[in-house]
């Protein structure tokens, strides 16, 4: 169990927002899973939504934090634009695997966080764009902004995200997406001149 208060009360609410859904789990659950009394999660937290609120920060650090180090990593090039991304789309699959309650996790997500959402969406498009700009020499961008492609590798994953019933084959179709988009950007070397 983890020691700080706040990391209790989120883990508790992880398990009951995953368990029961959002709108069937309470405060008081929230307190009983997290061995604490109502009263005394109050101090951590306003409400119900406040918790979602913050148990979804936590989360979207995390994949933040993977998707970051995987940028950084020295990976080939395809191997660290698919890690950047399914750090992402491993939170979605998680869910899945996690809750038959995910969709509506993810719609109290886009009202109780999508904001959130939005702000990590946008760094993990920055991240690949720094990624793809940084890979010269690799790709012919062919005068494409690295954004617009990242953009486009990015529209993949909300693709991917809409059947997660296999998570196999939603990372087998990421990484071939990203290899067919890389393949279209290689530099071919030029043949005798």
């Amino acid at each position: 169990m983890p020691d700080e208060p706040i990391d209790r009360i989120l883990d508790a609410a992880y398990a009951c927002f995953t368990r029961h859904g959002v709108r069937r789990t309470t405060m008081d659950d929230i307190a009983a899973a997290a061995g604490m009394s109502r009263p005394a999660v109050y101090q951590y937290v306003r409400n119900k939504d406040d918790a979602f609120r913050r148990l979804a920060t936590r989360l979207f650090d995390e994949v933040l934090d993977k998707a970051r180090a995987a940028a950084e990593s020295d990976a080939p090039l395809a191997e660290r634009l698919y890690n950047v991304v399914a750090a992402k789309l491993d939170l979605a699959v998680k869910l899945w695997r996690d809750t038959p309650h995910a969709a509506e996790l993810l719609d109290a997500g886009a009202r109780l966080s999508g904001d959130l959402a939005d702000t990590l969406s946008t760094a993990i498009r920055e991240l690949v764009a720094t990624t793809i700009a940084k890979a010269e020499g690799e790709l012919d961008l062919a005068g494409t902004d690295p954004a617009e492609i990242a953009d486009v590798v990015l529209a993949l994953t909300y693709g991917l995200e809409s059947d997660l019933t296999d998570p196999r084959r939603t990372r087998r179709r990421l990484r071939l997406g990203i290899t067919l988009l890389l393949a279209g950007l290689s530099v071919t070397p030029s043949r005798g001149g």
